[in-house]
């Protein structure tokens, strides 16, 4: 019987597991194409471009939704429950709440290893893929996006104006003015351009043209006329020019704890190396301490007549408030390598104190509701903590 209630509770579980981080994924994936709505628009790429960038960014935050999307289908399930009486029914006939935590931690224990595979391999292997989606679009948003007689500005402080194309494919008319620098400005005027792909990059070869750059609007600009001109395309974007150079979350395992000495990213910023790599590690210890909090929370049997709004509310509140507390934690940690073991502690101590609570809110007194019996158990925890750590004071009774 046990065995038959556990897969039920498991089952529903699940789904709403599903559906949750089903919904919540599609809002995200939502929100990145918006962001991403511009590579159709103004830089000439087609619905495809658009839908492979916007996926591959999902992984990037999966790690993230989640362990919230299970703690919301942990709270969706324990309150039906016991809205449909199971939970009264099952501690009527001498079950107790490890017999539903059961099934919970299996689900727990499944999204944290889904969590463990997106950190390691899943997320460095789509945002690898969106880097060279990237850097295809800026390479190829020259030849593509200019059109004839009009003003083009595939990004900030970049125009570009070109006569007409040639039927070969080259550039008649060319104008480029660039002001990304805000301390000086470049113009390229040229009679001809082509681009051309190379293993090292992509660069505008200009030909019959000339150059000018001022970097004080009261002094006059400089004019230097050239035969033949190669402007490198990749310097559209700094962040992406050098595909060797990694940021910390598009590394696998072994290039985050054995960085080339040599890259400019590990050089300038070695804290965010070891801050991603204990993160990856720290992050699959949230789904568990969600269920045991969801469990603290609302894995109680009450009546149909009981507001278990306060207890959800205050599961929720204390998710969040740990999540965001390992955010914060994690950006310490690259500052200070100190704080490391903070990044662990914290969900392990979240779930020793939802154990606690767990036990003691078991200790019901007649007519208490759960709420106020998490409320109690929390209050004498904080009591017993204090009179430790004041000196002079005698422990609480029945303290050791």
């Amino acid at each position: 019987m046990t065995t038959i209630f556990s897969r039920y509770v498991f089952r529903q579980a699940a789904g709403a597991l599903l559906l949750i981080l089903s919904s919540l994924s599609g809002i995200v994936w939502i929100a990145l194409a918006l962001r991403q709505f511009e590579v159709v628009t103004s830089q000439g790429q087609n619905a495809w471009t658009l839908l492979a960038m916007t996926t591959l960014g999902v992984p990037n935050l999966l790690a993230l939704i989640a362990p919230f999307a299970l703690l919301i289908a942990v709270m969706h399930t324990l309150n039906r429950l016991n809205g449909d009486s199971e939970l009264i029914v099952m501690t009527a006939s001498g079950g107790t709440i490890w017999i539903i935590a059961r099934p919970l931690l299996l689900l727990a224990a499944i999204v944290a290893t889904a969590v463990t595979f997106v950190n390691h391999i899943g997320m460095p292997w789509s945002l690898r893929m969106l880097r060279d989606y990237v850097v295809e679009v800026r390479t190829d948003l020259l030849s593509q996006v200019l059109q004839p007689g009009k003003f083009s500005s595939p990004e900030s402080g970049v125009t570009f104006h070109i006569r007409e194309r040639a039927p070969n494919g080259d550039i008649l008319g060319l104008i480029m003015h660039d002001t990304r620098t805000g301390k000086s400005a470049m113009s390229y005027l040229a009679e001809r351009g082509h681009i051309v792909k190379q293993e090292s990059g992509s660069y505008m070869i200009m030909s019959g043209g000339h150059v000018l750059s001022q970097d004080d609007i009261k002094q006059p600009p400089r004019i230097v006329a050239f035969d033949r001109y190669a402007l490198d395309l990749d310097a559209f974007d700094q962040k992406i020019s050098d595909d060797k150079d990694l940021r910390p979350r598009e590394r696998y395992y072994s290039e985050l704890v054995n960085p080339d000495p040599e890259s400019r990213i590990y050089k300038r910023n070695r804290g965010q190396f070891r801050a991603e790599l204990h993160e990856r590690f720290a992050s699959p210890l949230y789904p568990l301490a969600f269920v045991f909090i969801a469990l603290a929370a609302a894995g109680g049997a009450q009546s149909t007549r009981t507001n278990r709004t306060r207890s959800i509310v205050m599961g929720f509140a204390a998710g969040a408030g740990l999540r965001l507390a390992g955010l914060g934690l994690n950006n310490l940690v690259s500052v200070n390598p100190v704080m490391i073991p903070l990044l662990y502690l914290l969900p392990l101590g979240a779930i020793a104190i939802s154990l606690v609570l767990i036990q003691r809110a078991g200790q019901q007194r007649p007519g208490q509701s759960r709420t106020s019996r998490l409320l109690d158990s929390i209050g004498e925890m904080a009591s017993n903590i204090a009179a430790r750590l004041r000196p002079g004071t005698p422990k609480p009774a029945g303290s050791t």
